[in-house]
Formats: structure tokens, C-alpha cells, sequence
């Protein structure tokens, strides 16, 4: 009998902002597979799991040997940080699915961290935005500057993952420059989260010139308001336009 695949979104990693849904698949899997440091982080919470994991650009290992268990008769959940359809899983799981048209999956989604780590910072995401990764290990670094453009073009709020880590260190400082030249005012109200929702989590707001020389690292989420964000109070505000807003 064919088991099934469950593409789990387990948000920041603590038990507490993972969804009461991605909590009962994992606990109900016969085994959970993901990257070694996603597993390691609800090991405490589901110590009793059989376990499969694969380091950092196995993906596609990690993908296949979850049909395979399947096909074998279990019920696999697979984690993903964050949520499964934003820089997750859920897309080359599903590539493969041609090849094991017997097996089921399900997305359960999760809390992504844009939406976590805008919430420590304020309201930075309140009016439209775009998801942007500097990571070019799969995505062309020419593209990832159109898109920069493209957004700061169309006065978009950004939440920014990947911006940095120690084979791309200077990143994030080439995406300001490129927000800079593309008409982005070096005061526009930014911020960052460190580690959301997990320990030693820390939230900074700046200006778009401070970000620049920002010292952030991969599990850093970056936030950039777009024309009419406000920082008040230490918090981060992008208005919506209702009248009183401050933005009549």
C-alpha cells in the first residue's frame, strides 16, 4: 500500500509558531525527512521521528527518497523553514511527481519569514510588496538585479532573503546601491530580523544608507518600506491609504 508525502511548512522553527496542522503531520509521519538543521530544530518536540536528512544542495536527494519511502508504504513529511511554497520544497517535490503518479502530496503551509519577522518590525509589508532571494546558487545574479529594479520602480515594499553570508558578503550592499541608483532615497525606512522566531532573535530599523552597511547574515530577513514608509516608535510602518494613516 502507498503511503503519502506531506510538504510541511514548519514556520520559524520554535513548536510555538508552528501551525496546530504542521504539528499533527509531523507527529503523524512515519518519518520526516528535510536539510539536517531543519530536523534538528523540532527534535526536542518529536524526539521519538525516524528521520532522513541531507545537507545543504541535496535537494533533489531529499525530494526523491521521500517517494521512495512511500512507495515503500509510509507516510513522509517532508519540512520545509518557513512556509513550503516560498523558497521551499513543495516545487521540486512536485517536479518529480510524473515519476510516482501512485504517490499523494499535500502542501501544509507554514508561517513564512516575511510574515514573521515583518511582525516583529511593525507594519512593513502593509501595502504591496515583493519576496526577493539574493542567493544566486540557482537563480542568475542579472535577474536578481531586474527584479531589484523592477520593485523600487514600482515603489514596492521588500522583504529580502539570503542577503548575505561568507561566499557573498558584499550582497545586500550591492542591492542598495542598486535601489540607490534606481531612484530609492538613501533615508527610506528599512529594518532586520536576526534568528526570528528562535533564540537570540533581534529586530534593528535604519535607513536604506545605515542597510548598506549592515553586517547580516543568511538567517537575517531584510526589510525595505517603499516611498511612504515611516519608522515611529521603533516600529516600521507602511500605510495602506485609509484616511488618518498619514497618508491622505
Amino acid at each position: 500500500m502507498t503511503g503519502r508525502i506531506q510538504i510541511v511548512g514548519m514556520g520559524p522553527g520554535s513548536r510555538e509558531m508552528m501551525t496546530p496542522q504542521a504539528a499533527a503531520v509531523i507527529a503523524e509521519a512515519d518519518v520526516v525527512v528535510g536539510y539536517t538543521v531543519y530536523v534538528d530544530l523540532i527534535r526536542k518536540s518529536f524526539p521519538e521521528k525516524d528521520t532522513f536528512t541531507t545537507p545543504m544542495r541535496k535537494e533533489m536527494e531529499r525530494c526523491r527518497k521521500c517517494y521512495e519511502f512511500a512507495m515503500k508504504g509510509k507516510n513522509v513529511a517532508m519540512l520545509c523553514s518557513g512556509d513550503a511554497g516560498v523558497y521551499g520544497m513543495a516545487s521540486p517535490v512536485l517536479s518529480l511527481g510524473e515519476e510516482f503518479p501512485e504517490v499523494d502530496v499535500e502542501i501544509v503551509p507554514g508561517i513564512t519569514a516575511a510574515n514573521s519577522g515583518a511582525a516583529v518590525l511593525g507594519a512593513p509589508l502593509n501595502h504591496d510588496y515583493c519576496v526577493i532571494s539574493l542567493s544566486d546558487l540557482l537563480t542568475p545574479g542579472s535577474v536578481i538585479e531586474k527584479r531589484i529594479r523592477c520593485a523600487i520602480q514600482g515603489d514596492f515594499a521588500l522583504a529580502i532573503y539570503n542577503p548575505s553570508s561568507r561566499k557573498r558578503a558584499d550582497y545586500l550592499k550591492r542591492a542598495v546601491d542598486i535601489m540607490m541608483s534606481e531612484g530609492a532615497a538613501s533615508d527610506r525606512a528599512c529594518g532586520y530580523v536576526m534568528n526570528i522566531g528562535r533564540a537570540g532573535t533581534q529586530a534593528v530599523t535604519c535607513t536604506l544608507a545605515q542597510l548598506r552597511e549592515a553586517s547580516v547574515d543568511m538567517f537575517t530577513t531584510v526589510f525595505v518600506g517603499n516611498s511612504q514608509t515611516v519608522i515611529r516608535n521603533g516600529k516600521m510602518i507602511t500605510p495602506r491609504g485609509y484616511r488618518g494613516d498619514g497618508n491622505e
